[in-house]
């Protein structure tokens, strides 16, 4: 039977998804750029210009907190986000493109960020607003390619298993203003804000770092795509195979780094733990940066929760383990249902646990879309393998399938909360009663 928290009752099925799902809230909270931006901004420009670029699905919203901090300042610039990621500002121009898989707006939202910060100089200001997302968001493509041989390397990384880090060292050699290009253009100060959505917290890695040297090359990009066995186009091929003259700005090649980090997953663990000291619950943070197949993770953390619950290691209950990162989905060669890398690691969780009694999850992407779906992520309740089953699913063969967004949607237990526009990964909470 669930043990109760001290004073507070049992944890029953309506308490645990309750305080999962204010959990997670936190974590979207703790991560709001109208809340955290303006303690990080540099002081007023007193002479010059201040020029706003800005790519990522936070991107307008960081656009619009900062005009809101600095009603002052002859703002001026363009930001890219995502389609449905726009919010209202006044001086900044926001271009909305496609995420995961770059578009035209993609390509047409760069090269705007490119003239924005044209004609500079060295008594200007560019403020860079950068987020997760950013990398799909900027695609210009490198001279010899086009926009279609980025889009087919794009869905080909996505689909591959590899790690944002690893995707992000092919784009920024396929590109023509990521891996620094864009600061390298900018005869200006450049002070970049921004929100961190990949492990560790890299800014060479963050919307693949256009406003930070890269310390990659052509060849850890070469041995990446061959890894994964992807067989790009002859152009992409060709392009790989660039001399190192036409390399992305090394370390030490581009004016000291003004780099800020106003969110990143470890701030919002952080304030998800005070809010489950709150709710009567002692939490564990075990990371930030767990990566792995999304349905390993499950099957291991689901480990960790079964000793937590009968043996009070490494946590006695009633307790929340509490981690982030961003884990991988490996398709292989067949066609894939539907789902992300949460519901795949929550689906994980729930075959693995078979029904213990106690246990209860939450997984969800920040930004509020796991994967390419409409829901941030889902919740795992004891029972969710018993009404899996009810509804006609076989648990083990739908995680085969990789259609674990199916199964949570027949259950009823898909967390659907709109873009939230912000972006700090994953949050993963397990609560033990």
């Amino acid at each position: 039977m669930p043990k109760a928290a001290p004073g507070s009752g049992a944890w029953d099925d309506v308490r645990a998804r309750a305080a999962l799902r204010a959990l997670f809230d936190a974590a979207v909270a703790a991560a709001d750029p109208r809340r955290v931006l303006a303690a990080h901004l540099p002081p007023k420009p007193a002479s010059g210009r201040c020029v706003v670029v800005g790519a990522g699905k936070s991107a307008a919203v960081m656009a619009a907190a900062l005009e809101a901090a600095w009603p002052d300042v002859d703002l001026t610039g363009t930001v890219v986000t995502r389609y449905e990621h726009a919010v209202p500002t006044h001086r900044i121009e926001v271009i909305e493109a496609s995420h995961p898989v770059p578009d035209e707006n993609s390509e047409r939202g760069a090269r705007r960020l490119l003239e924005r910060v044209q004609g500079l100089g060295p008594d200007d200001l560019v403020l860079a607003l950068i987020s997760g997302g950013g990398s799909a968001l900027l695609a210009l493509p490198a001279p010899g390619l086009t926009l279609a041989d980025k889009q087919a390397v794009n869905r080909a990384l996505l689909h591959s298993g590899a790690t944002i880090t690893e995707m992000n060292a092919v784009r920024k050699h396929l590109s023509a203003i990521k891996g620094g290009r864009l600061a390298a253009a900018a005869p200006a100060r450049v002070v970049t804000l921004a929100i961190s959505d990949v492990p560790g917290d890299d800014p060479a890695v963050i919307a693949s770092g256009p406003t930070v040297p890269d310390p990659t090359t052509f060849a850890d990009a070469r041995e990446i795509v061959a890894r994964y066995g992807i067989d790009p186009a002859p152009a992409v091929t060709a392009r790989l195979a660039a001399s190192a003259l036409e390399e992305t700005p090394k370390p030490g090649q581009l004016p000291a780094m003004d780099f800020r980090m106003i969110a990143t997953p470890m701030m919002a663990l952080q304030a998800v733990a005070d809010a489950a000291r709150g709710l009567g619950l002692a939490p564990l943070i075990l990371g930030d940066a767990l990566e792995g197949e999304s349905r390993e993770m499950g099957t291991m953390l689901a480990g960790m929760a079964r000793s937590a619950q009968a043996h009070g290691a490494p946590l006695a209950p009633p307790c929340v383990l509490l981690s982030g990162g961003e884990t991988t989905v490996t398709i292989g060669g067949a066609k894939p249902g539907r789902g992300g890398r949460n519901t795949e690691f929550l689906l994980g969780l729930a075959v693995a646990l078979r029904g213990a009694p106690g246990i209860w999850a939450v997984a969800g992407d920040t930004d509020g879309i796991d994967g390419t779906e409409d829901a941030a992520g889902a919740l795992v309740a004891p029972d969710t393998i018993l009404r899996a089953r009810a509804a006609g699913l076989d648990p083990r063969a739908v995680l085969a399938a990789h259609d674990s967004y199916g199964l949570f949607d027949a259950i009823g237990d898909l967390i659907r909360t709109g873009p939230t526009l912000t972006n700090v990964n994953d949050i993963r909470a397990i609560l033990v009663a």
